[in-house]
């Protein structure tokens, strides 16, 4: 067993990170999309009629930032903890090697 961790850099080893294919990333840029437009209503498009039928509560504005606080804990869950892909050395390699000795 090796002691090194691995880092998004080093790609020794045959192991990659997910990346932008990881499905946290995937999620906190949907999440994190809708929250941004429910903000941004809330604050520029919400009428005083809106707020009458909500008891003078924004919910779009609530809404919208626990939709982006919720965005950025994917974001930090999935730069924290990255998935790790083992990948399969190249068979070129291997036959490289084989034929170089």
């Amino acid at each position: 067993m090796s002691d090194k961790q691995h880092t998004p850099g080093n790609d020794e080893g045959g192991a990659k990170t997910a990346g932008a294919f990881d499905i946290r990333m995937i999620i906190a840029m949907l999440i994190g999309v809708y929250g941004l437009v429910l903000v941004v209503t809330g604050l520029f498009f919400t009428s005083e009629a809106d707020l009458a039928k909500a008891d003078d509560f924004n919910i779009n504005l609530w809404a919208g930032l626990g939709m982006l606080a919720a965005g950025a804990g994917f974001l930090a869950w999935s730069r924290l903890r990255p998935i790790v892909v083992k990948t399969p050395d190249e068979p070129a390699n291997e036959q490289q090697k084989a034929h170089d000795t």
